[in-house]
């Protein structure tokens, strides 16, 4: 199918709205699984189809949104024996009149560093569906929360089917998702990826959504979809806010940022897309042009290459020998103290090398990179002269990345440039070729346009290449030093592209280095450097760098200068080991649980041991950490990933201490126990997992009782276990009846424990009507219940 031209057809593409809605008015009772219904009752689905079809829908998603293998465990069906059945009912019932679209959403599991599933099962899941849905006109992925698990959806699809593919993601009202993605993220690693159309479904009404759809505008060339809610969730109702009129009312709004396909989510029925389709019909698709910048970025952070930015160069074992120590003994925590100097030195992009002859160059890259993007938001550049290497970095990388590097030798150029555009990454385009590195400046620019001009025939975008005109050693080629100057200065000035240059190259050989490579990046920051790869943790070049942006106004009002040099005592220069023992000489396990560094937590606390009393490590260094980092993430300042990873991290070091006890006979530390469980009807259990999480590692007793939980169950536990504090978990309106049931039936049997409650759809006024003591947004608002009921 030609999608461009399916989309050019009409001015808006309509498509459908909620599944779960219609199938719960037919009488699918909450738990359920609805893939089921595809061969226990299609004329259920098929009939919402058509009715869907009949309103305006030109596309309608077929019934398979949690038909993967994970989710369809508990009722003995695969992928394969759910997934026909519904794309063909749905065929069935639009009868050649709509289009029908393969429906993916989450697995239900968290992927790594957050949870356990690896990227690559993740991939493999995805895979399964995709080839049971092959028979559909298109393949949609919605409902994700987490950038990288939408990525293995999407590469899955890409190299295992022909059909277009729609990407939508869920964003919150701080305008990020779940897990803390932003849409500038999204929007950026979707594209260089190879979505067809991205934009965003669920969680929010269609007002909600205006301001995340306006920064998704900014970011993408491509169209733009979205499928809100009804409007926001009414627990007391147990449905929606919003009317059909003031639905479509909301979306027309949305016509003003170019959003060209349209449908609904949570909420909404036949009567939403109809009122929605009529609205739409009378309108004109607005035409927009995105001038999208230079940028790299990882989930969280995306970083605008509007300015210098510095790249750290201490992931690199040339010229150092602890490094390299490192590597050959798969010192993964060396290597993650490396990346977390770096980025508190000031580095913007981390560039990554685990190149040497000595070991596996490929597997350390994985696990490098997949270490590195769980500790640090930084953006990394993937740097390796192996095309395998760069492609197996590039497969499990988070974001969109730069390959550092391709030259002007046509193997190169053939080799690495369509993986660059596969993945949708930047790139460093050297300005060496067969003959080696010019000694002139105009004859490395004619590499420079080599190089730009085979990237832009195989489609990759003019802003995702940089070009690298090469630092030669002032002491052997001194006459070359002025050459890369004026090279960098024409690169920048007459193709516009932005520019990078290894700096501390410059100083090879000669004595007080730091001297020389601090003057010369500040004359190639005068001439254009855009991208300076140095060591960030010698504070002349992060200086430079500093000194520059403020000099040359970029630094409005001195700002960031200011927050860098006010009232600090700034030393000449720190290698990377001696900035590591400087920093955390005082609190070395707080600095590890604060940075989820698992296997340097254990190892602090079992030397500790050794003279510290077990509840002094908990009480002075575990807790407080924790806490600290609760606060940021509260604050924003952190994400989901990061602190379950340094929930994780203490997690570590609480083991290590149960081990000690458990060798001298001593008792458990146990703080209270708390009784967790996802209510009778609901089977989503992410939100409770992760409180389950932080709990343990503030040293509660969880005893977790899964999903889908019968009141009574909840009731005996908790009795039981004598339990002081129980948490009950609800994520659709429709399961809130089960959480009041269950907060009744505990009243009604005198258990003596408070009740903490939380989920999506619930508000702090409603969890009170219905007898909590405690609403909690999120996680940390449960630890912080539970430590007032235990103190």
């Amino acid at each position: 199918m030609n999608f461009k031209a399916f989309l050019d057809s009409k001015d808006f593409i309509i498509l459908d709205g909620a599944m779960g809605t219609m199938l719960q008015a037919k009488g699918m009772k909450p738990g359920e699984t609805p893939e089921l219904i595809n061969i226990e009752k299609p004329e259920w689905t098929m009939d919402i189809h058509r009715r869907y079809m009949e309103a305006g829908s030109d596309i309608v998603y077929a019934n398979t949104f949690g038909a993967n293998r994970l989710k369809l465990a508990h009722c003995g069906k695969t992928p394969a024996e759910l997934i026909p059945p519904a794309v063909e009912n749905a065929r069935k019932a639009v009868d050649g009149k709509a289009l029908v679209a393969l429906d993916i959403g989450p697995i239900g599991q968290l992927l790594e560093p957050t949870g356990s599933l690896t990227f690559e099962e993740a991939y493999e899941l995805f895979k399964e569906e995709i080839i049971a849905g092959k028979d559909a006109d298109l393949i949609v992925i919605e409902t994700m929360t987490d950038l990288y698990e939408t990525k293995a959806a999407l590469l899955a699809a890409k190299e295992n089917s022909e059909l277009p593919v729609i990407c939508t993601m869920s964003f919150e009202q701080n305008q990020r998702t779940f897990v803390g993605c932003c849409p500038e993220s999204m929007a950026l690693t979707l594209e260089g990826l190879g979505a067809d159309a991205i934009g965003v479904n669920c969680s929010l009404g269609p007002k909600e959504l205006y301001p995340i759809v306006k920064k998704i505008s900014l970011w993408t060339t491509l169209p733009i979809v979205c499928k809100p809610n009804a409007g926001l969730p009414d627990p007391e109702t147990g449905g929606y806010n919003v009317t059909p009129e003031e639905f479509a009312e909301s979306a027309a709004e949305l016509t003003k940022l170019g959003v060209k396909i349209f449908g609904g989510c949570c909420g909404t029925d036949p009567e939403f897309i109809r009122v929605l389709s009529e609205k739409l019909s009378s309108m004109k698709y607005c035409e927009r042009e995105t001038d999208i910048p230079a940028a790299v970025c990882s989930p969280e952070n995306t970083v605008v290459i509007d300015q210098p930015r510095i790249i750290g160069e201490r992931i690199n074992p040339t010229g150092k020998k602890r490094f390299k120590e490192a590597l050959i003994n798969n010192d993964i925590n060396y290597i993650l103290g490396q990346a977390l100097e770096q980025a508190k030195a000031g580095a913007d992009i981390l560039d990554v090398n685990v190149g040497l002859p000595d070991i596996d160059e490929g597997s350390m890259m994985i696990s490098a990179v997949k270490s590195i993007q769980g500790i640090t938001n930084l953006p990394l550049q993937i740097d390796s002269t192996m095309p395998d290497v760069l492609e197996k970095a590039l497969r499990v990388y988070n974001g969109k990345p730069i390959v550092n590097s391709v030259n002007g030798e046509e193997k190169s150029l053939r080799n690495v440039l369509p993986l660059v555009k596969k993945y949708g990454a930047a790139v460093v385009g050297l300005t060496l070729d067969e003959n080696g590195i010019p000694k002139k400046a105009e004859d490395r620019f004619k590499i420079a346009e080599k190089i730009l001009a085979r990237a832009l025939e195989l489609g990759i975008p003019r802003q995702n290449v940089f070009i690298d005109c090469l630092t030669l050693t002032a002491s052997a080629e001194q006459a070359g030093v002025m050459e890369t100057v004026k090279a960098v200065n024409m690169v920048k000035t007459r193709l516009g592209l932005k520019t990078v240059l290894g700096v501390s190259n410059i100083s090879f050989g000669l004595p007080n280095r730091e001297l020389v490579a601090s003057n010369f990046l500040a004359m190639c920051l005068t001439n254009g450097l855009d991208l300076p790869i140095i060591n960030p943790n010698i504070a002349s070049m992060t200086g430079a760098v500093r000194a520059y942006k403020l000099l040359a106004g970029i630094d409005e009002n001195c700002i960031d200068y200011i927050k860098a040099y006010n009232g600090v005592k700034v030393t000449t220069s720190v290698t990377g080991v001696a900035a590591a023992e400087e920093k955390h000489s005082e609190n070395e396990l707080a600095y590890a649980v604060e940075n989820g560094l698992k296997g340097e937590g254990a190892a602090i606390t079992a030397k500790m041991l050794e003279n510290t009393d077990p509840m002094e490590i908990i009480d002075k260094i575990l807790v407080p950490s924790l806490d600290k980092i609760g606060q940021e993430f509260e604050k924003g300042k952190i994400f989901l990933p990061q602190l379950i990873l340094s929930a994780d991290a203490a997690q570590s070091c609480f083991e290590v201490i149960k081990q000690k006890l458990s060798e001298s006979d001593s008792k458990p530390i146990i703080k209270g126990k708390v009784v967790l469980a996802t209510v009778k009807g609901d089977i989503h259990d992410i939100g409770k997992n992760i409180v389950k999480v932080l709990l343990d590692n503030y040293g509660y007793q969880v005893i977790d009782l899964g999903k889908d939980v019968d009141p009574q169950r909840v009731v005996d536990a908790a009795i039981e276990n004598d339990v002081r504090l129980v948490g009950l978990s609800a994520l659709m309106t429709t399961t809130l009846g089960a959480m009041e049931d269950t907060i009744k039936l505990l009243r009604e049997n005198n258990v003596n424990c408070k009740i903490v409650v939380g989920g999506a759809v619930l508000t702090p006024e409603y969890a009170m009507k219905i007898g909590a003591d405690y609403y909690a947004k999120d996680a940390n608002e449960t630890v912080a219940a539970a430590k007032e009921i235990y103190g």
